[in-house]
């Protein structure tokens, strides 16, 4: 029984009989529905019709009030099978006959009752044709529904017990068909396969089973024997294949001999390759920690006399000289402080080769960055009559993340060469940010570049061309440089140019915006200039004017011509010299501002003040509210700057840790014109010793020294509780990466490298600088 369930016959009869019978069986109930409904439509039909038959005779019988014939009428409607009660209901609703008799009962009468209720109540209302308005009463009959939902069940059960048959008709018709004619000739077949020797089974070949040549059996069947044949044919070629493997198998195992021994001569060279490439690698590893030694080792050694040279200089110059004396004195110190800057390149570029240049990742303002930046370079672009325009998107977030201090080199770079490569025109600073980029753009009118010095310029001590460096100088680091130090920081710089036509240097850097990046809104001090104005008189296509118009609107502050605003602030450009421009002095809004491009003019009274070009924000808007008369608390800024002019200009005793006598003569002079009092240690040591004789305001300490050096005596000087608090400022002509590290690790508080500017000295000394005594 099992192995007949998987015969092939079984199972397509079993699937064609259950598909037949769910859709016999859907069909059947399709057809018991319809039959049910017609049932329903019958019974109404019937009884509508008992009662159009009976509703005349009634009405005459209500009318003559004729009882006796009314219940020989009853008795006649209870004849019906259906009609379980008859009723003649008079006009006031009293019961003039009535007849009825009891329902039949059944085991199957729940269903219907299920289908069609068990009773119906049908009324009809009696009247004669002469007196249509005359009320009579009604004719009530109630039906037991039985008799028809009988009929409907007799008729389903026959519907559904001749559609089962069917089925198993068919099945039994289908299973005999599919036996013969395809189970018993697949069965043949299988038996031919069955008695197929396993010597040689590619030779057997299988009968087409009768009437089966033409359908599909016939042809799976000549389908198996063409495979047949090809396995014969298949064998037969790999037996020919396995002679002729037997043949090379000798040759085989000797060419695997003779390549095994290549590979062990070819490994025994990759070894000694390899083992020499790690040599070459130790090799080239002491090179590069050489190379570092001798860089900083002649960084020092070229600072410290550096250091002594640029001082004396700077000494020099401030005292009193004829005009021929302080040029020679400031060419020097120029070309000092040039040798300086190339110092420092160099010194940047083996960082960031060598892998060990620091970034920095702490907020910055960009703005201020750049504005810093572009005041410096300011001068450098009035003596050769160019303008120097910062035009910053006035979106720019006011705090990023990142280097300040590399970003300050990418900038100087870029502007310094944009301004050493143009003789007339503009230089251009724009910055913006967008999503999550920060863009930097400076763009000049020089001379410009062709496409091989753009290919040049990026590369260390190479410039465009020959005749650019015999004309204009530079060693060509400083691009070389920008381009390392922004590919250090995961960003990017291209640069375009025509020649003679100038060119465009574009740096984005992906900086982050600082949480407290502040609003760049008008503050709402001020918020009285939007409703003042601004009258702008500038050359039309001055770059200088976009710059300001363009930070006026984004500060909602209306921007006119001076005669479509006569009531405004005017803004107006400087014209060469001091004087003030003739608009300016008869100005009758609330006060002008004269923007100088040229640092010429100086003379500033409460309604015509000056605004230094290039534009910086802060300085505008400070002096938008001078001339508006909103500055706020004069008074307390005065008083602020006076305490801390005061408390900058405090004298203190100093001592000067320092082993090079011109070091020390310089560092003495700096701090005696500071007003500072100057003691000397010419070592480590002797710094001890003078520090447990008297106290001492401060501690400037150099770091390589004779006998004991800096470290070790600030160590031993932070050992002391007395000497905890005692600030102390290394100064070291060590800049390599580690240096400043060393210092703060051996418990410095500052540090400031050699060759050091008076300023730089003297903001130290400011930022470390003890509180006065408490006054009694």
């Amino acid at each position: 029984m099992k192995g007949f369930r998987k015969r092939l016959s079984y199972r397509l009869t079993r699937d064609t009989v259950l598909v037949a019978m769910a859709l016999g069986l859907v069909l059947n109930v399709v057809q018991i529905t319809l039959d049910f409904f017609s049932a329903r439509d019958s019974m109404e039909e019937e009884i509508q019709a008992l009662l159009s038959i009976s509703l005349s005779p009634a009405s005459q019988i209500a009318y003559n009030i004729d009882v006796r014939l009314a219940e020989e009428l009853l008795d006649g409607l209870l004849r019906h099978p259906a009609t379980i009660d008859a009723r003649i209901i008079d006009s006031e609703g009293q019961t003039m006959a009535a007849a009825s008799q009891s329902s039949p009962d059944s085991a199957y009468r729940w269903i219907s009752d299920l289908l069609f209720g068990s009773s119906r109540v049908f009324s009809q209302p009696l009247k004669v044709p002469q007196l249509q308005n005359l009320p009579l009463g009604h004719l009530t009959l109630t039906i037991d529904t039985y008799h028809y939902g009988l009929q409907f069940l007799q008729r389903s059960s026959y519907t559904l017990v001749s559609g089962l048959l069917k089925s198993l008709v068919l099945s039994a018709a289908l299973l005999g068909i599919f036996y013969f004619v395809l189970t018993r000739p697949m069965l043949n077949v299988i038996n031919s396969l069955s008695q197929v020797r396993p010597s040689s089974p590619e030779k057997v070949r299988l009968p087409v089973p009768a009437n089966h040549r033409e359908d599909e059996i016939g042809t799976m069947v000549g389908i198996i024997n063409q495979h047949l044949e090809t396995i014969d044919s298949s064998l037969a070629q790999m037996r020919l294949a396995e002679s002729a493997m037997k043949n090379y198998s000798s040759q085989l195992e000797q060419e695997v001999e003779d390549r095994t021994r290549e590979i062990s001569e070819k490994n025994t060279a990759l070894q000694r390759g390899n083992r020499a490439l790690v040599r070459a690698k130790e090799d080239a590893v002491r090179r590069a920690r050489s190379r570092a030694n001798f860089l900083a080792s002649m960084s020092h050694e070229i600072r410290t006399p550096l250091n002594g040279v640029l001082g004396m200089l700077g000494l020099a110059l401030e005292g009193e000289l004829d005009p021929g004396q302080r040029g020679r004195l400031e060419i020097a110190l120029n070309a000092g402080e040039s040798l300086l800057g190339l110092l420092n390149d160099i010194l940047d570029i083996s960082k960031v080769e060598a892998g060990k240049l620091n970034l920095e990742n702490i907020p910055f303002s960009s703005r201020s960055l750049i504005e810093e930046c572009a005041t410096l370079h300011a001068q450098q672009a009035r003596r050769k009559h160019i303008d120097l325009v910062t035009n910053l998107a006035p979106d720019l977030p006011e705090t990023f993340l990142g280097d300040p201090t590399r970003v300050r080199q990418i900038v100087n770079n870029l502007v310094s060469n944009a301004i050493k490569f143009t003789e007339q025109g503009t230089v251009s600073i724009e910055a913006s940010h967008n999503e999550g980029i920060f863009r930097l753009d400076v763009t000049d009118t020089g001379i410009g570049m062709s496409d091989e010095g753009m290919q040049r310029i990026f590369s260390p001590f190479s410039q465009a061309d020959a005749d650019t460096t015999r004309l204009y100088g530079g060693t060509g680091l400083g691009l070389a440089l920008c381009r390392q130090l922004v590919e250090r920081m995961h960003g990017q710089i291209s640069v375009e140019s025509h020649e003679g036509q100038g060119t465009h240097f574009t740096v984005t850097l992906p900086l982050p915006i600082h949480e407290d990046s502040g609003s760049t809104k008008l503050p709402d001090i001020a918020a009285d200039l939007q409703t003042i104005g601004v009258a702008l008189a500038f050359p039309n296509g001055n770059p200088h004017g976009d710059a300001i118009r363009r930070q006026l609107l984004a500060w909602n502050i209306p921007v006119s011509l001076p005669e479509d605003a006569p009531d405004a602030i005017l803004i107006t450009l400087a014209e060469n010299g001091p004087a003030i421009p003739e608009l300016a002095n008869h100005w009758r809004g609330h006060g002008s501002i004269i923007a100088d491009a040229t640092g010429t003019v100086s003379n500033e009274t409460s309604r015509c003040q000056v605004l230094s070009l290039p534009l910086n924000r802060n300085n505008l808007y400070q002096t938008l509210c001078r001339v508006a008369g909103l500055a706020h608390e004069p008074g307390k800024e005065k008083n602020a700057r006076v305490g801390e002019a005061e408390a900058l200009s405090r004298p203190m005793n100093i001592l000067l840790v320092e082993d090079n006598q011109v070091n020390q003569l310089v560092a003495s002079s700096m701090l005696k014109k500071m007003g500072h009092t100057v003691y000397h240690a010419e070592n480590g040591q002797r710094a001890l010793e003078a520090l447990e004789h008297q106290p001492f305001d401060l501690v400037l300490m150099d770091c390589q020294m004779p006998v004991m050096d800096g470290y070790e005596a600030t160590r031993k000087i932070r050992q002391n509780p007395e000497w905890q608090n005692l600030p102390v400022i290394a100064m070291t002509a060590n800049v390599m990466q580690g240096d400043r590290e060393d210092c703060m690790a051996a418990g410095m508080n500052d540090y400031i490298t050699k060759p050091y500017k008076r300023d730089e000295l003297k903001s130290a000394i400011n930022r470390w600088m003890p509180p006065l005594p408490p006054e009694s």
